[in-house]
């Protein structure tokens, strides 16, 4: 591995020279440079201190000025807030006053009891939210305040800075100048003594009932950013309302930008709590602040938002002496670091708000004669410089080429030899040595090439090895195959070549996808897709194959990766096909007799029953014995090859054991024979799980998801965990195929008065209402059947049904041209209580003796399986049928007895039922063992007596500890 320092050998002879010669002399004109630059600074500093104290002054006058002509224009709004109130009590004391019949058409109530104005008519907008019932709404007084609407539009033509004058009630009853539509705007609900431009008036925060200013916050009406001037109404000491003038930051802006600040200076207005109330564009840059976004109306129309903590001064480190400067009541200019640039900061306190207004002004522009003189100064010295440069260009030229003259010397016969070394890694074994006089390189030489025989010996070796293992594996595994992802070509054994007449042994990917069934082809595109950026090493897929003739084969594909680079992208994966035609042939009948069985639902219950134990006994012996062969080769390395081909056994047996729980689980479902366990399932985890594992379907698909879910949020549902998730990630899949290109996939939750609401959300085509009629139909597409969507119609059958399960329910909203939203609502849950998990599972101790088992199995590979796995601890005696195990059991006393529950001639519960009511048998432990996998037909067994139950295929460790368990308290 080559040092990070090494250079070549040219590079260092040159680096030499200029260590010895160069340096030195770069050195001494260096210090006569840096005495001229010093002094040229000095004459700099002092002109720059003169100026300085001039722009303070200058400034600090500026600010005072400016401040008072804010102060002015706020005073003129506070007499009109004064003005507005008294008119305000004056109107409501008018009880005398009658509505004309403008004012009584222009207002309506909606079904939901919010009484509004429905039309302008040159007046204000009247808003009574149904937060106080209709029953208790005063729609007189309402109607009395229209006194008000003169006023109020004489404020606003008159005073450029108001935008808006309102009288808020107690009652949360709102009158707002000018018109606009309320009832579109604001919630129905709303509660309006909960927002600042009302509490802050109230005796809590004004008990001197002035005028007081709000903080900037989030207009609900929908006008941006604002304060406002707000002033208590009172009838004796009850507080009727609050009365208001909006002014826009927008108008604040307006004003400030006309403010006169020296140099091309920009002005701020900061608030009582240091928060910017006003920041002009200029300034945006500067504090990496933008004035008009970060604010949503959909919420501020729920709740008060006020101005982002990065609005106060105290969030910007650079403003930190600004602050302490005013604490301390200091001077009212100080230099600070802001946009990246040296800028003096002066302000000023506005006495009837509180608010300060700050002057900023770039240094630069105050100092720029001083600049361009020391720029001048300066340019002198560069030329300098750039005298000395060029006179050590031409000294470094002359000494380079001497340099060059002397490494030629040493690194022709150093190619020499690593070209060698080259020729050794393209299989070169005996490279031509390079001719050189220097001793030590002519060494080097001999030993590469005595490199390159003991190479020659090893490859030659590794060649037999390998024709050795490839003649294993032809006979062994069904094919082999390895993938160059980079070079894009796959490499196929010779067994495969030969079976599906293929043109040679190293395809191109392309030309070998051809071979495959067209329906299969973009899904398998897709799952290599994934693979590739899942980071996982293994690989599982299905697909038809085109053999000779044309003939397409079901072939199974397992592969690992074998190699990736340094920033983890695939280089070269290997494995293995096996054809499984006859298992999909199987799956094919399945599946047809379960279509077949529609119309006869217990036909096909019994028909999967028994389908289940037909296929689970055969299971449970391929199952057992790739069990056994897995523990005989293990730990043995001449073995290998057979402990692989013992897990894959294990892994298809698995395989098929999963298809049979699917269909059983859809039968229980259909026959509401389904067991569900409710528990308090946490919704913030269950959102997100799902949205992890639906997260490589959504960059597939280019589209992008949100999870909007908290992770503190401690929100339960009464629900089954597994099915809940199974019917969140259906809604999901739904959301990802349905939706158009680059569209949203959102997934959430609101909680109800009665229930906890789950949804998921797309932004596809939506549902046409004959479509929404036809949905929750079992095998309904609704017209996609032909399309290359892939799905069976039965997803959302089976959700709903889990729903009704859990105590749910499942619904659904669309919108053709704009999405569809699914929800399933279940019951909310307490938090479930800490309890310790920690349960002793290790098995008891092993029997010192050997016990007495009797295993009533009629199936003779599954009776030698248990044999096998117990050989070592029980003497395992067997009977096949329910006759025989009575007759076994009249005069022989086990220690254990295993029961197969379904036998030719009887139900093995019966056997259990004569073993508990005969004294002799009643302690015995009974283990049930049995292929009809029915959680209900296990409880039963447990019911009258069973100790334990296992369901075929066995696991051999399993039931090995099962009965090591039950032997120990036995014994």
């Amino acid at each position: 591995m080559p040092l990070a320092s090494s250079f070549p050998l040219r590079r260092w002879i040159w680096r030499a020279f200029a260590q010895s010669a160069l340096i030195p002399l770069i050195l001494v004109e260096s210090v006569l440079i840096a005495a001229y630059l010093w002094s040229n600074t000095a004459i700099r500093d002092a002109q720059v201190e003169h100026l300085q104290q001039g722009a303070l002054d200058s400034l600090s006058a500026a600010v005072k000025r400016e401040g008072q002509v804010i102060d002015v224009g706020l005073r003129s709004v506070e007499s009109q807030v004064k003005l507005f109130r008294d008119a305000t009590l004056t109107a409501l004391n008018n009880s005398a006053f009658e509505p004309d019949a403008i004012e009584i058409k222009r207002h309506t109530t909606t079904p939901s009891g919010v009484f509004y104005s429905r039309t302008d008519d040159g007046r204000a907008a009247s808003f009574y939210a149904n937060s106080t019932p209709l029953a208790q709404q005063d729609h007189a007084k309402a109607l009395r305040l229209s006194q008000l609407d003169p006023l109020m539009r004489s404020i606003s033509e008159v005073n450029p800075r108001v935008a808006s004058s309102y009288f808020n009630t107690f009652d949360s009853y709102n009158r707002i100048y000018p018109f606009f539509r309320p009832q579109k705007q604001y919630p129905h609900d709303m509660v309006i003594p909960d927002y600042n431009f009302y509490y802050l008036a109230d005796a809590k925060h004004n008990p001197q009932r002035n005028v007081a200013w709000t903080e900037v916050y989030v207009d609900p009406a929908g006008m941006g950013w604002m304060v406002s001037a707000v002033a208590p109404v009172y009838r004796g000491d009850f507080l009727e309302g609050v009365v208001g003038l909006d002014i826009t930051v927008g108008q604040i802006l307006n004003d400030i930008g006309e403010l006169d600040v020296p140099w091309q200076g920009y002005a701020v207005l900061v608030g009582r709590d240091n928060r910017i109330l006003a920041l002009p564009r200029a300034g945006e840059e500067d504090f990496g602040l933008n004035e008009l976004t970060g604010y949503s109306y959909a919420e501020a129309v729920r709740r008060e938002i006020l101005k982002p903590e990065d609005f106060k001064l105290s969030k910007h480190r650079e403003m930190q002496p600004v602050l302490r400067a005013m604490e301390e009541g200091r001077d009212n200019v100080q230099e600070v670091l802001l946009g990246g640039r040296k800028q003096l900061v002066a302000w000023s306190e506005i006495p009837q708000t509180g608010w300060k207004l700050l002057l900023v002004v770039d240094e630069q522009n105050i100092f720029h004669e001083t600049n361009r003189l020391a720029n001048h100064y300066q340019k002198i010295g560069y030329w300098l410089i750039a005298g000395l440069l060029l006179f050590y260009l031409l000294f470094f030229a002359w000494m380079w080429l001497r340099s060059r003259r002397l490494s030629e010397q040493l690194v022709q016969p150093i190619d020499g030899i690593v070209g060698m070394m080259c020729g050794l890694g393209r299989g070169e074994f005996q490279p031509n040595a390079p001719v050189t006089p220097i001793k030590e390189l002519a060494h080097m030489a001999d030993a590469v090439l005595h490199t390159g025989e003991q190479l020659q010996a090893s490859e030659a070796q590794r060649l037999e090895a390998q024709r050795i293992l490839d003649v294993v594996l032809q006979s062994t595994t069904e094919s082999l195959w390895t993938i160059d992802i980079e070079a894009e070509t796959i490499t196929l054994s010779q067994r495969f070549i030969e079976r599906f007449g293929l043109a040679a042994s190293t395809l191109p990917l392309r030309e070998y996808n051809q071979r495959m069934h067209p329906n299969d082809q973009q899904r398998i595109s897709q799952l290599r897709g994934l693979f590739a950026y899942s980071g996982e090493d293994q690989f599982e897929a299905e697909y038809r194959f085109a053999d000779a003739n044309g003939e397409y084969v079901w072939l199974l594909s397992r592969g690992r990766v074998l190699e990736r680079d340094s920033e983890g992208h695939l280089v070269n994966i290997a494995g293995t096909y096996v054809d499984i035609s006859r298992l999909k042939r199987v799956q094919d009948e399945l599946r047809r007799a379960t279509q077949d069985a529609q119309a006869a639902s217990q036909a096909k219950s019994r028909f999967l029953s028994s389908m289940s134990h037909e296929l689970r006994t055969p299971l449970n012996a391929i199952y057992g014995f790739g069990q056994l062969i897995e523990m005989e080769v293990q730990g043995r390395p001449e073995a290998k090859a057979e402990a692989d081909y013992a897990r894959e056994i294990i892994n298809a047996s698995r395989h098929l054991t999963s298809l049979v729980d699917e269909i059983l689980d859809l039968s229980s479902i259909e026959n509401s024979r389904q067991q569900i366990n409710l528990q308090p399932v946490a919704v913030a985890d269950m959102l997100r799980s799902c949205g992890e594992l639906i997260q490589p379907q959504v960059q597939q698909r280019q589209l992008q998801l949100e999870v909007l879910a908290e992770p503190d949020v401690g929100l339960y549902v009464q629900a089954d965990l597994r099915r809940l998730r199974q019917v969140l990630l259906n809604l999901l899949s739904n959301a990802i195929k349905y939706n158009v290109a680059n569209g949203m996939v959102r997934v959430g939750y609101e909680v109800r008065p009665d229930c906890v609401r789950l949804w998921v959300e797309d932004s596809g085509t939506g549902l046409s209402r004959e479509q929404q009629g036809n949905l929750f139909q079992p095998f309904q597409r609704l017209g996609r059947e032909n399309s290359s969507i892939p799905g069976t119609g039965i997803g959302l059958v089976l959700s709903r049904e889990l729903a009704h399960l859990m105590g749910g329910e499942i619904g659904f909203t669309s919108t053709v041209g704009l999405g569809s939203r699914f929800w399933i609502d279940l019951p909310s849950a307490a938090a479930p209580a800490g309890a310790d998990e920690t349960q002793p599972n290790a098995p008891a101790l092993q029997p010192k003796v050997l016990a007495n088992v009797l295993c009533v199995e009629d199936h003779p590979a599954s009776l030698k399986l248990v044999q096998e796995a117990l050989r070592d601890i029980a003497n395992v005696r067997g009977v096949g049928s329910l006759q025989l195990a009575l007759a076994e059991l009249e005069h022989y006393t086990p220690t254990l007895v295993l029961l197969d529950l379904d036998l030719p001639d009887g139900d093995g519960l019966q056997v259990l039922d004569m073993m508990r009511s005969t004294a002799r048998l009643q302690t015995v432990p009974v283990l049930v063992i049995s292929a009809a996998a029915d959680k209900t037909l296990f409880e039963q067994a447990c019911a009258r007596g069973a100790q334990a139950c296992l369901a075929k295929p066995i696991n051999l460790a399993q039931i090995r500890s099962q009965a090591i368990h039950l032997l120990s308290h036995a014994l």
